[in-house]
């Protein structure tokens, strides 16, 4: 007996230790790469990212690495109220690299490259001086953030002060309008030591609640005890200060705090400033915290408060605070703010003959506050117009999900002539954005010319899309297009070029040509190229791109755009691959509005589905996935619909002789996922599926997910019909997930992907999971993005059958 309980306890250890084994070694995986034709397209020079001057007459391009090694993610950070904060440099964590800037100037045809510091490196894209005339960037060094500036005109830079800047909680700096200041968040001057954790606690971390509704969103990266209370207050104060760019002359602006916002008044009297304080909360981000807004003078001194709130975790699902809200300067005043405030409780579910007021206080901001008007639906915004008081105001009715645009004087606030009135979802009859002038004093206000406004409007319709330049008259609402894309091609209004309006700059881009900018004249159609990007990825040209367009069995129309290998023939059935998203509407006809183009360039970037196409692959991107419904009720057939969208995109593909219907993968990220392992659950349509940084278990987002109304405990039969954690018994076809570790995504907690896995695996299911070390929601390091091609590929290949030897 002693010998076989020996015998026992010794393969009960072997076992354990033969367990762990393979968990270690599943866990220290080196990182893969595609093949080499694939990583080389990667890990190519991307086009540079661009930014006009506010004079329009020259570009900014500005060259970045969008996939830095992984030694950059990383690097140590702190998880702070919603925030990823790096203690090196007290600054958000950087998972871009910006490596330089070089200014093109129309007129002259000048290139100027901007002189980088001898150390460090350029964080974000540079900011340009309202007269176009100097740029200022961050440099990040060993021990913290640079603020420089830098001549457009000869590319010489220099360094401004002798502060770190603090972007924890906003924006680090930005031009006043003499052009000449810039208003700075610095690290306080003689600011001690970080707070060292203590190793012993004082005692439990304790959360208490009574009787008090808070729904609220899953969010991540909360403060979790009192030592993170005490470093978000360390590396998030900052102290607000003006510097002179010719002289270098400071000056403080009140006491350190923590800063959220910052807006000067159009006469720059006045400063509006937002600043968080205590009690902080561990169940919501930093915005949430308990916070006031405070008007100042210019000499940094507070002269009257205008919100006061507590911690806000009591916020009606898709409501609104109570109290003002929505806070800005109107155009053409010295100084007067406006603002909305609900008058329903913030709460959308409730009854009230008007949602919203909106409230106008002037300067010296000593008097009380006036009411302007009151919205039938929610508050949305202002657009301003270029005559005094004169605006357009959007209102967005949740129920229909429908904004309605009024043109309206403040001085007859009781006369509202309705512009625009339509679902949130027609892209059809979309005006677009309206193109915006920013007058001597700075105020920027919509372009007009008489009772014309200028649009620049997205042009979808069942022919396509073909971006347009509009003039819309605001008393008839007729419609003039100055410009259209031209046929085949894809050209977007991009700004007015110069003083007047006779030439404007675009990006033009068409299957075969890389996006590139053009002036562009209106009346003579001269066209002068600005840039001359090239295709970073010539091998890949001859991929073929169309448009498809086919209907689900209910009468809903879908779409998507189909990708077939350059070397295709014609009869050759292909293994296919599905990529897709759901979406929600209200109605059939604008749930089936065509929103994809095969005008346009084609990247291959980061860790993109396209890339299968390069192994021999058919694909299907954004092949749309409507579910469609009443707002209130319409994931009472996710399950349903989805199902129904991708058999018919299979069965429309196989009527073109294209594919081969038992060769079919399908794929998708966060939401996509969801559904792509729903639809393993749910169908036998497809031979595989790829699912990255996923949520599969709705009951760990009981308070809502998408545009879902109802918390768990209102329809608790949906949340669990549409979790495929709860169907893991039936995923039999193999399903690969993907998940970065570090994903800070309100719902899609890493454990999503983990747990699904372990459902999957103890109900004799196939199942592949992958962690990215460090990597987020999305994922950005080389190694990272390489390593998930290489999965990618070989899930299909085994799965789907390769679709080359």
């Amino acid at each position: 007996m002693k010998i076989q309980k020996k015998l026992f306890h010794s393969l009960l250890l072997i076992t354990v230790f033969s367990h762990c084994l393979s968990e270690a070694s599943a866990q220290n995986n080196p990182y893969r790469r595609p093949p080499a034709d694939v990583a080389a397209i990667v890990e190519a020079k991307p086009t540079p990212q661009v930014s006009m001057n506010p004079t329009h007459d020259a570009l900014m391009l500005t060259d970045y690495n969008p996939n830095p090694g992984i030694a950059t993610l990383a690097q140590p950070f702190l998880k702070l109220g919603g925030l990823r904060v790096n203690p090196q440099i007290n600054a958000r964590q950087r998972i871009t690299e910006f490596t330089g800037a070089t200014i093109q100037w129309f007129q002259s045809g000048k290139s100027v490259s901007i002189e980088m510091p001898k150390t460090g490196r350029m964080a974000g894209i540079p900011a340009w001086s309202p007269d176009g005339k100097r740029i200022a960037f961050a440099v990040d060094v060993a021990d913290g953030v640079q603020l420089w500036v830098a001549d457009a005109q000869t590319g010489k830079s220099k360094r401004l002060g002798n502060f770190y800047l603090n972007d924890m909680l906003g924006t680090a700096f930005f031009w006043m309008e003499d052009s000449d200041r810039l208003c700075v968040r610095s690290i306080p001057a003689g600011r001690g030591p970080a707070p060292s954790a203590t190793v012993v606690p004082s005692g439990p971390s304790i959360e208490e609640t009574a009787g008090k509704v808070s729904q609220v969103m899953t969010y991540q990266d909360l403060l979790k005890n009192e030592h993170d209370e005490f470093l978000f207050d360390y590396y998030g104060a900052s102290q607000l200060l003006l510097i002179s760019a010719n002289s270098g002359k400071t000056q403080l602006l009140g006491s350190p705090g923590l800063f959220t916002a910052i807006d000067w008044s159009p006469d720059e009297r006045y400063v509006l400033v937002s600043q968080l304080r205590k009690p902080f909360s561990y169940r919501v981000q930093y915005s949430n915290f308990a916070r006031k807004t405070e008007i100042w003078d210019q000499n940094g001194k507070a002269i009257r408060t205008v919100v006061d709130l507590g911690v806000t975790d009591e916020i009606p699902r898709q409501g609104v605070v109570t109290g003002p809200r929505s806070l800005e300067w109107q155009p053409l005043y010295g100084a007067r703010l406006i603002w909305a405030e609900a008058l329903d409780g913030g709460d959308p579910k409730k009854k009230a003959d008007f949602r919203d007021k909106v409230m106008l206080l002037d300067a010296p901001f000593s008097a009380q506050a006036r009411e302007l008007l009151q919205t039938k639906y929610r508050y949305s915004g202002f657009e301003w117009l270029a005559e005094k008081d004169a605006g357009l105001l959007t209102e967005f009715d949740r129920d229909r999900r429908w904004f309605t645009t009024y043109f309206l004087n403040l001085q007859q606030p009781g006369k509202k002539d309705t512009l625009f009135d339509l679902s949130v979802n027609d892209d059809y009859n979309n005006p677009g954005n309206p193109v915006y002038d920013r007058l001597p004093n700075g105020d920027w206000v919509v372009a007009q010319e008489g009772e014309w406004l200028y649009y620049d409007a997205p042009g979808n319709s069942d022919a396509g899309q073909y971006p347009r330049l509009d003039k819309i008259n605001l008393k008839t609402g007729e419609k003039q297009t100055l410009f259209k894309s031209r046929d085949k091609t894809f050209e977007e209004f991009i700004a007015f070029a110069g003083k007047d309006r006779n030439q404007i700059v675009t990006r033009y881009q068409s299957k075969t040509e890389a996006p590139n900018f053009f002036l562009l004249g209106l009346k003579d159609q001269s066209r002068k190229a600005l840039t001359s990007f090239v295709d970073p990825a010539p091998q890949l040209t001859g991929i073929e791109k169309r448009v498809v367009k086919y209907n689900r069995p209910d009468g809903v129309p879908l779409s998507g755009t189909l990708y077939l290998p350059a070397d295709y023939k014609p009869g050759q059935k292909l293994p296919l691959f599905i990529w897709a998203y759901p979406l929600e509407y209200t109605d059939k006809n604008t749930a089936g509005q065509v929103r994809v183009t095969d005008n346009t360039f084609t990247f291959y970037r980061n860790d993109s589905p396209l890339f299968m196409v390069t192994q021999g692959y058919a694909v299907l991107m954004d092949a749309t996935i409507p579910i469609v419904g009443d707002p209130e009720t319409m994931n009472n057939t996710f399950r349903e619909q989805a199902t129904s969208s991708g058999r018919a995109a299979i069965d429309y593909l196989d009527s073109l002789g294209i594919i081969d219907r038992t060769k079919v993968g399908v794929g998708g990220h966060s939401y996509g996922a969801f559904m792509t392992a729903n639809l393993l659950a749910h169908s036998n349509d497809y031979a595989y599926g790829i699912a990255r940084s996923g949520a599969y278990n709705r009951t760990l987002t009981p308070f809502g997910f998408q545009s879902e109304r109802r918390n768990y405990w209102e329809a608790k039969d949906i949340y669990m019909n549409v979790s495929p954690f709860h169907f893991a018994d039936q995923i039999k076809k193999p399903l690969l997930m993907i998940h970065g570790e570090a994903d800070n995504n309100p719902g899609t907690f890493t454990v999503q992907s983990e747990r699904l896995y372990q459902a999957i695996k103890g109900t004799g299911g196939t199942a592949r999971l992958v962690l990215l070390p460090h990597e987020s929601h999305g994922y950005r390091a080389r190694e990272s993005v390489l390593h998930v091609l290489a999965e990618m590929f070989d899930w299909a290949g085994k799965y789907g059958g390769p679709a080359r030897p």
